[in-house]
């Protein structure tokens, strides 16, 4: 058993380094705004909310505040696929056609794909994200939508485009972060027969009680604005609004007006409003077992490395399990966490992880997209979660 967080001075430091983290951060105008919450052994040890919701309305950051998750959405939605294999109503090695018939892209060479629920919750199903190509790459010509843009389109047409796209690989040879997920929410639609909100709602966020946690911003005085990391601070974004990624790609197109608008698609990957409470509530469920929603046995297979030694682009030292990734080297990784250990982020600012072998999960939801995923802040947090050890 971890003995990390197991008594009153350990607990008393990680508030102290985790405080001087947030605080240095907001400080150095790296973030807007933050709520971080942490659970070792099943009990929160931290939780607190600091800096604005909104800056230029001086409204402070609430631990109850309500974020657009982004890819914290995918976690949420490969549950709720898994929940459903587990109900005995689909399998994960069932082909993709088999729910979505019209879902039939076909290889480089104009062969036809063969694709299954395990691709998709794995990443390896051969498809991308218009915002890895280039500017005017074939997403962008067929008018994919990443899920995080408003094109006024429904799911059943934004998976119609994305077939209509020669994947990249065969499925199953090789790994690449993608809208995946978002194939796998119209798959979640066929199979449950309602809509994927409604889905997601009854197999998943209404049995953990995550009331805060939809498609949709569920109260609109809760929602954080969005902040794009820019220097000398944070600068609001537009809606809507486009943002760098990585050289020579198309980059982001957000729509932060999306979470208020119950027209725009759900989009599995990348389109749910939350509150950190309520993912925490998730990442607890999982990490102690899955009851009530999911039994031991298809936890550890969510939790388990299922890709083999396919590379990972952007994540060295890590796999990845049935919905996100999970640690395999930590010295390739450079990370203090635990072999083991899942983890995720947001483009809207969002990180989280959990580490089993230490019985600890943490959620670190930011309004500061890129600085609050991947950027320093993130490393100095992990950082101090785990300077706790020098207590033993």
């Amino acid at each position: 058993m971890s003995k990390l967080y197991s008594n009153k001075a350990s607990t008393d430091g990680l508030q102290a380094r985790i405080d001087d983290v947030i605080d240095r951060t907001l400080a150095d105008k790296r973030l807007v705004g933050a709520v971080v919450k942490v659970a070792a052994q099943g009990e929160l040890v931290y939780s607190r909310a600091a800096g604005f919701a909104d800056r230029e309305q001086n409204r402070a950051m609430q631990e109850n505040a309500l974020f657009r998750l982004a890819s914290v959405s995918k976690p949420i939605v490969s549950t709720a696929a898994v929940v459903l294999v587990s109900q005995g109503r689909m399998q994960l090695d069932d082909r993709v056609d088999r729910w979505l018939p019209e879902f039939r892209p076909r290889l480089p060479n104009g062969q036809f794909a063969a694709l299954t629920i395990r691709h998709l919750l794995t990443h390896t199903a051969g498809l991308t994200y218009r915002f890895f190509q280039e500017e005017n790459g074939s997403y962008e010509q067929a008018g994919v939508s990443d899920g995080m843009d408003q094109t006024g389109i429904t799911l059943v047409e934004n998976v119609r485009r994305i077939a209509s796209v020669p994947l990249l690989y065969t499925p199953g040879t090789q790994w690449k972060y993608s809208i995946a997920t978002d194939v796998l929410g119209a798959v979640i639609e066929s199979v449950a027969d309602v809509p994927l909100s409604e889905a997601v709602r009854s197999l998943v966020t209404q049995p953990l009680g995550m009331s805060d946690t939809g498609f949709m911003a569920v109260d609109q005085e809760r929602l954080t604005t969005v902040y794009a990391n820019d220097a000398p601070e944070p600068r609001r974004m537009h809606d809507p609004h486009r943002m760098e990624f990585m050289e020579g790609t198309a980059g982001f197109r957000l729509a932060p007006g999306r979470a208020l608008d119950d027209t725009a698609y759900p989009s599995g990957g990348a389109g749910m409003v939350g509150s950190a409470g309520d993912f925490l509530r998730l990442l607890e469920t999982l990490r102690k077992g899955g009851a009530p929603l999911l039994p031991e046995s298809l936890v550890r297979q969510m939790t388990t490395n299922q890709i083999g030694d396919l590379p990972m682009a952007y994540w060295p030292g890590r796999g990845f399990g049935l919905g996100f990734t999970l640690l395999k080297d930590p010295a390739a990784a450079d990370t203090p966490e635990s072999p083991g250990t899942w983890r995720m982020g947001g483009t809207y600012g969002h990180s989280w992880f959990v580490d089993p072998a230490e019985q600890l999960s943490v959620v670190a939801f930011t309004n500061t997209a890129l600085e609050g995923m991947s950027g320093q802040f993130t490393a100095d947090l992990c950082k101090a979660v785990y300077d706790g050890r020098e207590c033993f």
